[in-house]
């Protein structure tokens, strides 16, 4: 798939083929998501930073499904609740290039509000 368009159409024609948009309220998406969320996780608990970064060809197989979980979970909860991903993500990179201007934080992992 090309886009996160292509993406929304797939997620949404696979649960209206299963009868399961019934099952999918923003309250229930949201969980899902972070099941899945906590699911990526636990690949990473008690890693070293080293050992992240260092990632096995097997394991991180296991982690990209993981990775398309969420953001299935993701493209379908923002379908949900009509919010155009591509246009908010867009908004909200312009509103952090204020927050967090290069020549002030550059190498610096301080919050906006620190600096």
């Amino acid at each position: 798939m090309k886009d996160l368009e292509a993406i929304r159409q797939r997620v949404a024609e696979f649960a209206r083929e299963r009868d399961w948009e019934q099952f999918h309220s923003p309250k229930n998406l949201v969980m899902a998501l972070s099941v899945e969320v906590g699911e990526l996780m636990e690949h990473f608990q008690w890693l070293t930073e080293e050992q992240s970064v260092e990632i096995p060809p097997e394991k991180l197989d296991q982690i990209a499904r993981e990775v398309a979980d969420v953001q299935v979970y993701l493209v379908r909860l923002a379908d949900r609740l009509g919010i155009d991903i591509m246009a908010t993500v867009e908004a909200k990179m312009r509103e952090n290039e204020q927050k967090y201007p290069a020549d002030k934080v550059r190498g610096s992992a301080r919050k906006y509000n620190e600096y």
